[in-house]
């Protein structure tokens, strides 16, 4: 009951969860150019996740699994297939020892290679998976940590989990010696991504803009709360920290509208997905978005206060789960969509999903052009 009477408050006042309100870039947080302006490293067909061992580069692309070797000693951009599957890899890891761990479809949970080859979840906890869309692996090498986005929509209908306020993710623990699982957490915002954080695990909550400890099979803390955009998944960076990919930002309009039940419902019923007004992984294809003309650009430049549809951004996080920079491709930009982010040999290696790129840059020239 007083849940309730404190939710109407809410929505009287338009707080807390009511409110449209989406922070501002600032601080460490300060927009810039330069994912934008990092160097293509390949151009792929359906690019899904990345992994690495830390000697390759590991790329789920369609039904298949490549690798790019990314020594100093050569170009780095030649490519050879691993593994080709009947199904999309919508996940994927590199265990500990040679391995791959993949998720297909979003469905199935499959160890190929290494010393547990074979072994397969697609059930947990007597529910069948249904969008898994990150797999990461604890230091010992024998723990999966997986994420299951909606137990209602599919991987790729990520927007209409979105716009039907999906509340339905789950992140689960996974042994790989005995084939056992457990759940870990359910009920999330769409669960995108989980990284082992000492004795935490950390879980990106995209609905919900945060990113959440779990520990002891609890929901804990905050570790990263209201952030602008929706966070993805998270990757170790070298020497101490995270990084954190949001696929694409918050913005006033998106959030009024999923707080307008009948107007929403309706938009739901009957226009076109690719035409709602909500988030995309990118934009500028066609006159038929809902953004565009003069609320965007004035003489054929963008203004500075444009909403973006699609936008890249990419978080490092320190050992705490504090902001301590952020690379950017904004609104104006084509390096959209960032899903995934790993660091290998010195570089950081970005899946900017919206034009189907990777992005190779040095995290080293990256900080310095920060304190620039």
């Amino acid at each position: 009951m007083i849940g309730a009477i404190l939710d109407w408050k809410e929505r009287l006042l338009g707080r807390g969860d009511a409110s449209i309100t989406v922070p501002v870039f600032d601080g460490a947080l300060k927009s810039n150019n330069i994912l934008e302006q990092a160097p293509p490293f390949a151009a792929l067909e359906a690019p899904e996740d990345l992994a690495t061992d830390g000697d390759a580069l590991y790329v789920a692309d369609g039904v298949t699994v490549l690798r790019y070797d990314v020594s100093t000693a050569g170009s780095g951009k030649t490519s050879s297939e691993v593994q080709r599957f009947d199904q999309p890899v919508t996940a994927l890891a590199c265990l500990p020892g040679g391995g791959l761990a993949v998720a297909l479809g979003g469905r199935e949970v499959r160890i190929v290679g290494g010393a547990h080859d074979g072994r397969r979840w697609d059930a947990v906890g007597g529910s069948k998976l249904n969008a898994v869309n990150a797999i990461s692996v604890a230091e010992d090498g024998r723990l999966l940590l997986v994420t299951d986005g909606s137990l209602e929509h599919p991987v790729d209908h990520w927007r209409h989990d979105l716009m039907g306020l999906g509340r339905s993710g789950r992140v689960f623990e996974m042994q790989a010696a005995d084939g056992s699982a457990r759940v870990l957490a359910s009920g999330l915002a769409c669960a995108f991504g989980a990284c082992a954080a000492g004795a935490e695990v950390w879980v990106s909550e995209s609905w919900s803009h945060r990113v959440r400890a779990v520990a002891d099979g609890k929901r804990g803390r905050a570790v990263t709360d209201s952030l602008p955009g929706y966070p993805s998944r998270i990757a170790p960076a070298a020497g101490g920290g995270f990084w954190l990919t949001c696929f694409t930002l918050r913005t006033q309009l998106v959030e009024f509208v999923l707080r307008e039940h009948a107007y929403r419902e309706r938009m739901l019923a009957e226009i076109e997905p690719q035409h709602w007004i909500a988030p995309a992984l990118n934009s500028g294809n066609t006159f038929l978005e809902p953004m565009q003309g003069a609320q965007l650009k004035m003489m054929g430049v963008v203004k500075p206060w444009a909403p973006p549809r699609s936008y890249g951004l990419v978080i490092r996080l320190t050992d705490e789960g504090l902001v301590r920079y952020s690379l950017h491709s904004r609104f104006d930009g084509k390096h959209h969509g960032v899903v995934a982010a790993v660091e290998c040999r010195g570089d950081l290696f970005v899946l900017a999903k919206g034009c189907r790129r990777i992005l190779r840059l040095s995290v080293a020239d990256a900080e310095r052009s920060l304190r620039s």
